[in-house]
């Protein structure tokens, strides 16, 4: 949902997400159908942009053939990085990049798969989010220096 729109936007709507997208259960959300999709369309309290709806619930989808495909969406996403997590060494948030080879890769793999609206920026981020990619900038006393100590 957050392609083309502020991380605020998205975050200040997460709570009406999580109720009209079932707490978040993909399980759920893959059986959707074109009326749940309509209703979810009339929603003013979420992003209602019917491709990206419509994205989410083919993800779902999509999930659950990685899931029965690699044994775990977890085996297929750090397949990418087997010797664990990258931890780059930034000395300024202007060296961090918004995408890389890596996550062009991912991206691509991705969309190999199914999944819809899975650029190589977003997908950067997900692999931050997820710890796979470590870019806190070295003086980050509060982050980066204690995923040295692990």
């Amino acid at each position: 949902m957050q392609a083309g729109l502020s991380w605020l936007t998205i975050l200040k709507k997460r709570q009406a997400f999580q109720a009209a997208f079932d707490n978040f259960d993909y399980h759920k959300i893959a059986q959707y159908d074109k009326n749940k999709i309509e209703h979810l369309l009339e929603n003013p309290a979420i992003i209602r942009h019917r491709l990206k709806i419509e994205a989410t619930v083919n993800n779902a989808q999509c999930f659950l053939k990685i899931e029965n495909k690699y044994d775990s969406f977890d085996h297929f996403i750090w397949s990418f990085l087997p010797e664990g997590p990258l931890i780059n060494h930034w000395q300024k948030i202007a060296e961090v990049p918004a995408k890389t080879a890596l996550s062009e890769r991912v991206s691509q793999a991705l969309k190999k798969e199914g999944f819809k609206f899975v650029g190589p920026t977003i997908i950067y981020s997900y692999m931050q989010a997820i710890g796979m990619i470590n870019d806190h900038l070295e003086d980050c006393s509060f982050k980066y220096k204690k995923t040295q100590e692990k």
